[in-house]
């Protein structure tokens, strides 16, 4: 049974356009449901649009799988039936065009099957019966060439018989060919019973019975007369003798009737012939119409080859009887009588086509195909077992992300749920604090339990810096610090999942997590089939369902009925249409969702960034140092010009720009930055392009890079000394500190790269740009950044008499550190309480602690001024 057997809700609709209909009703009908229920809930628009599609998405993708999973089952099954294997079938439970197709493709699997069951037979009886009398025949011809007999007329006639008997095995091989190619016509005529039998009969006995059988002719009425092929039916006549005299015992009596049925009996005529030999069993008789025949080892008549015959003749005498629209069969013997017994039934006037149009080859006798190989007998087709269909995703996501067949593990599946259901219990109406630390404690237990690289030392450094990120949502109230620790957080986990080794499996971490929602959509199932133990996923999904139905039907029924009930409903069953059970459902949704996508990466990391390519460098050395070269004059001639304006001073500055110099450093801070990545780029390119086949070229390689990165070096110094001086002249912010920090670490990185160009290996160097990123946000969040900016802009106050006190009280609380010493008025000026949601032991948090100990210390009663001198706007 394929994974999606279970989940094909649409298989009663019989029109593919009208489950594509209900499949956008039914998406936009529970997006439009779940996005109301956030409206009236008070859900945020950030939580209930990602909440809302990825619902909508998961219906979607229900209900869809099932819409084309035959088809993907009948593209594997087509896969392995192009390898020989005919007994793959695939799930035709839908009733619509899809499902047409996948019962039609189940009948021609089992046709194919039948025919290679055939083709194989073919071979293998084919090479017997042609082997024998080979055998035979060489053995004579051997011993004629030897001398050892001599040509007299009864060795010619031994090796005459089996050349006789070769020819006729390939006389009806001949006929069934034309059967099975459509080339045996119907020539109709008017056909007398008597004289084909008497004839028949005669061409028995010629044949060589007639000295161990006798024959009987039997017709009534005896001028019956039929429309049929003579030829035809003299062979079909012909074959049942020849099959019955083999068959019967010496000096035993052959029988052949014909009786004719009246017009009101359909206008049939049987024909019957009779042995006096042991008979077929009933289990038998269908077999026996086999080619070659299946029965050479039963001691019965019928059995098509046991006795010396080619095997051929009861399934040709079969082909005949379909070609005039009858049917051919063994029959009881009569009371009181013993034997084989086969009976023909065909009609008086055949409806089969005339001499110009070809016959129908029998259905029961599969058309054998041209090549022919093998030798191995099948005497019943192997039970067919279900196509693996691959899954939807692995199209969209090939070779880059294989799902390797992860098995579902319920507890993982548990673990995510939980942890969704922890944070919708305790995050929602509290500021971030305690109780987001523990939710993230939670998820990073489940992600690293799921890991298949949870042992690995460059995971667990990941899985130990994303806690110390974690933490500081309880040591820092700054929201833009605690939100970037929050992210590096994420997407240093993810790498440290998939265990990322160069930038671009770093990108393809970060993308492949959201993703996971799609490509764990198989594991998921696999899960659930898990989770039920009845391998159908969608079991479990329809017991919920319906349990859910029940009781809410049920529930409120009774509740109308009974108003004690009514109170007990009420005092169990919270108010779904309330903002607080709104709010927690979606935030439970949502984490959970990331959760399980997250735990999904963790087993099944993808391939995508993994695998190096190999450099590919250029055949001359000028080709990658020309442009470096270039590159290092242009960083040259810029720190000429920076000598230059150093040295000059602020008059000479504003003589030659018309730019003063705080306006001179402030305008160039961000093309510095630009210009130091690109460098970076430049680095990487030249690397990978420069060739190391000398020493020549090892030499240029780092004195062209080293050049380049201590001109980069003097940038990073120049940019940060920029921003120093903009920030003496306007003040410091909260941007302007973390764009000095970024300047910083892209400084680190240079001298990373400085460190593996003197080696001319830097493997480690994306894994040291990561570490070091993260090391680096770490370090200005334990600085307190803004209480580091506030005391900066305090001192300036206490200078220059000029402060933005709108912007200090745009802080948060963790810049009330830098307010010990203040005045009351003027620490007014600079503080805002914000009122907390929910101040319990789970939204506790240090920077919020602090403030309101700094208020309780100050006498409380705290109240924001306006009034405040040397106000000033940061610029």
């Amino acid at each position: 049974m394929s994974d999606t057997a279970g989940l094909r809700a649409l298989d009663p609709v019989r029109s593919v356009k009208v489950k594509l209909g209900l499949l956008v009703a039914a998406s936009v009908v529970l997006a439009a449901v779940i996005a109301t229920i956030g409206a009236a809930g008070g859900v945020p628009v950030a939580l209930s649009i990602p909440v809302t599609v990825a619902v909508a998405l998961g219906v979607t993708q229900l209900l869809a799988v099932g819409m084309t999973s035959p088809l993907r089952e009948m593209t594997a099954a087509a896969r392995r039936m192009a390898t020989g294997d005919h007994a793959v079938r695939v799930t035709a439970t839908s009733r619509d065009e899809v499902g047409e197709l996948a019962r039609a493709f189940n009948s021609m699997a089992e046709e194919l099957a039948g025919v290679d069951r055939q083709r194989r037979e073919l071979v293998a009886n084919v090479s017997h019966e042609l082997r024998t009398p080979l055998a035979a025949l060489c053995a004579v011809l051997e011993n004629l060439a030897d001398g050892v007999a001599d040509p007299d007329p009864a060795t010619l006639r031994v090796a005459l018989a089996q050349g006789e008997r070769m020819s006729g095995l390939v006389t009806d091989l001949l006929d069934l060919s034309r059967v099975d190619a459509g080339h045996a016509p119907l020539a109709r005529e008017t056909v007398a019973v008597r004289a084909l039998l008497e004839a028949a009969v005669d061409e028995a006995k010629v044949g060589g019975h007639a000295t161990t059988v006798t024959y009987a002719v039997d017709v009534e009425p005896d001028d019956l007369a039929v429309e049929g092929d003579p030829a035809r039916l003299h062979q079909l006549v012909a074959n049942l003798l020849d099959n019955a005299a083999r068959h019967g015992p010496p000096g035993g009596t052959v029988t052949v009737r014909a009786r004719g049925c009246p017009e009101g009996a359909g206008g049939t005529w049987r024909l019957e012939v009779l042995d006096e030999g042991p008979g077929v069993a009933p289990e038998h008789r269908e077999r026996a119409f086999e080619r070659f025949g299946t029965l050479r080892d039963v001691a019965a008549g019928g059995g098509g080859g046991t006795g010396g015959g080619t095997g051929l003749g009861l399934a040709i005498a079969r082909w005949v009887t379909d070609l005039h629209d009858g049917t051919i069969a063994f029959a009881d013997p009569a009371p009181g009588t013993h034997g084989a017994r086969v009976v023909a039934d065909l009609p008086t006037v055949p409806t089969r086509p005339r001499p110009e149009e070809s016959a129908v080859p029998d259905p029961d006798v599969p058309e054998v195909p041209g090549p022919v190989t093998g030798g191995t007998t099948i005497l019943a087709p192997p039970d067919p077992a279900p196509a693996e269909s691959a899954s939807l995703t692995d199209a969209l996501f090939g070779a880059a992300w294989p799902d390797r067949g992860v098995p579902g593990d319920v507890r993982v599946l548990f673990g995510a749920l939980g942890v969704g259901v922890l944070a919708g219990a305790i995050v929602p109406f509290r500021d971030p604090g305690l109780a987001t630390l523990l939710v993230l404690l939670a998820a990073g237990v489940v992600l690293l339990a799921a890991s298949r690289h949870r042992r690995d030392p460059f995971t667990l450094t990941c899985a130990g810096l994303c806690l110390a990120l974690g933490a500081v949502v309880v040591l820092r109230d700054a929201e833009w610090i605690v939100a970037l620790c929050l992210l590096a957080a994420a997407g240093l986990g993810m790498v440290g999942l998939v265990r990322g080794r160069r930038v671009p499996s770093f990108l393809a971490a970060a993308a492949a997590w959201p993703l996971a929602a799609l490509r764990g959509l198989p594991w998921l199932g696999r899960t659930a089939r898990a989770l039920t133990g009845l391998g159908n996923g969608a079991a479990l999904l329809r017991t919920a369902v319906w349990s859910a139905v029940g009781v809410t039907v049920f529930a409120l029924l009774l509740a109308a009925a009974d108003a004690l009930f009514a109170e007990w409903v009420d005092a169990v069953v919270p108010d779904l249409g309330s903002e607080d059970v709104a709010v927690r459902v979606f935030v439970a949704v949502a984490v959970g969702g990331l959760v399980l996508c997250g735990a999904y990466l963790a087993l099944n990391p993808p391939q995508a960034g993994q695998v190096q390519r190999p450099a590919r460098p250029v055949a001359h050395r000028f080709e990658w140092l020309a442009p470096v070269l270039v590159v290092d004059a242009v960083f040259v001639l810029f720190l000429a010009a920076q000598a230059t304006a150093f040295f000059g001073g602020h008059e000479h500055l504003e003589r030659t720009t018309g730019l003063t110099y705080a306006q001179y450093v402030h305008q160039g801070f961000g093309q510095l930055t630009i210009a130091t990545l690109l460098t970076l780029l430049v680095v990487w390119a030249a690397s990978r392009k420069a060739p190391r086949t000398t020493p020549a070229d090892r030499t240029w390689l780092r004195v062209a890079l080293g050049v380049l990165c201590a001109a980069t070096l003097v940038v990073v110094a120049s940019a940060l000394y920029r921003m120093h001086l903009y920030e003496q002249a306007y003040g410091l912010t909260s941007a302007r500190l973390l764009a000095a920090v970024f300047e910083g670490w892209l400084g680190v990185l240079v001298l990373g790269v400085i460190a593996g160009a003197v080696a001319l290996r830097a493997r480690w160097l994306p894994r040291f740009g990561l570490i070091s990123g993260v090391v680096l946000l770490l370090a200005l969040a334990a600085l307190n950044p803004d209480a580091y900016v506030a005391r900066q802009n305090l001192d300036r106050y206490a200078v220059t008499g000029t402060v933005d006190w709108g912007y200090l009280r745009d802080l948060s609380d963790d810049a009330v550190p830098a307010l010990e010493g203040l005045p009351r008025p003027l620490a007014e000026c600079a503080l805002r309480l914000d009122e907390r949601e929910v101040d319990d032991a789970l939204a506790w948090n240090l920077g919020r602690t602090r403030a309101d100990a700094y208020v309780e210390a100050q006498g409380g009663a705290w109240r924001t001024r306006t009034d405040c001198p040397g106000q000033t706007a940061v610029r």
